[in-house]
């Protein structure tokens, strides 16, 4: 078993919602239209943005955010973000790991170069997007591939980029929620760039905590869009955490520990999955910003 491919015990069957409603059809058909949409127009565009290297740049950070925040949106989500900005230069952007809809969710705090399991390349149309906007695909199964790709992490934030990674490995269903993994970290230490963690949670009229957008076990990246797209009243709640200054960990345990963005409620319960009706929702975050 590879550092990069631990396993979650969330399955579909145990921890994800049902979404549907006698509107769920229609309602998710429209959705799903509209993301397409933006997806292509996205591959479109992308090699006049950051995934150029000739052009990097010339596609504002701001458009960029803009565009990954009504991805979610057409897919019928609202994003909410609260907590502290994140810095320009060198940044490794860390987050737990629910949905694909985290992707665009990080890339919605700041534009970044994600990390990303192989086998994401051959997605139809998000592959395709993710290879031009400068995603950093890694070999999980590939154990001596490690010290090469934490290299190659390194190089990037050197040059003053960001990557984002979730270093859980795994996705998990949101009420349960792994451990930060510290290979990631290594390259942080590396370049000598600060590390900023982001805490992600789903939930269903900005209340209860919902596992309806979670991408886990044996669920098919189908299966997920289609339930995402038919429910309704999700919310994307992003709480931005404070950055972590390079210099203040000796070592990538206690930097990947430093990072770890479970809460108190939930750090008992990680490593084991809840039932839909087993959880204790908190209280949302208040908002900083809302799309409508």
């Amino acid at each position: 078993m590879s550092v990069w491919l631990p396993a979650a015990p969330c399955t579909p069957g145990a921890c994800v919602e049902p979404t549907r409603t006698p509107r769920a059809v229609p309602r998710a058909v429209l959705r799903l239209t509209a993301v397409a949409v933006l997806l292509l127009a996205g591959i479109a565009l992308s090699p006049l943005g950051w995934g150029s290297p000739r052009l990097r740049g010339s596609i504002p950070a701001g458009a960029v955010r803009w565009w990954c925040r009504w991805i979610v949106r057409a897919a019928g989500v609202r994003v909410r973000i609260t907590g502290a900005a994140a810095p320009t230069g060198g940044l490794l952007l860390v987050a737990n790991h629910v949905s694909w809809l985290d992707v665009p969710l990080l890339a919605a705090v700041r534009p970044a170069r994600m990390l990303a399991k192989s086998d994401i390349r051959r997605w139809p149309v998000a592959g395709a997007l993710a290879a031009r906007g400068g995603a950093l695909f890694i070999e999980r199964d590939r154990l001596r591939a490690l010290p090469d790709t934490v290299a190659a992490i390194a190089a990037v934030l050197r040059e003053g980029a960001a990557v984002a990674a979730f270093p859980e490995g795994s996705t998990w269903c949101g009420r349960a929620q792994g451990r930060f993994h510290r290979a990631v970290f290594q390259a942080a230490l590396d370049a000598g760039v600060p590390v900023q963690p982001v805490r992600i949670r789903y939930r269903t009229g900005g209340r209860s905590l919902s596992t309806a957008p979670a991408f886990v076990g044996d669920d098919t990246l189908l299966a997920s869009l289609w339930r995402v797209a038919s429910a309704r009243g999700l919310t994307a709640e992003l709480d931005v955490r404070p950055v972590i200054a390079p210099g203040g960990h000796a070592d990538r345990r206690s930097l990947a520990e430093a990072a770890q963005t479970v809460s108190p409620a939930l750090r008992h319960g990680a490593g084991q999955a809840r039932l839909p009706g087993q959880n204790r929702p908190g209280r949302p975050a208040p908002a900083a910003a809302t799309t409508p």
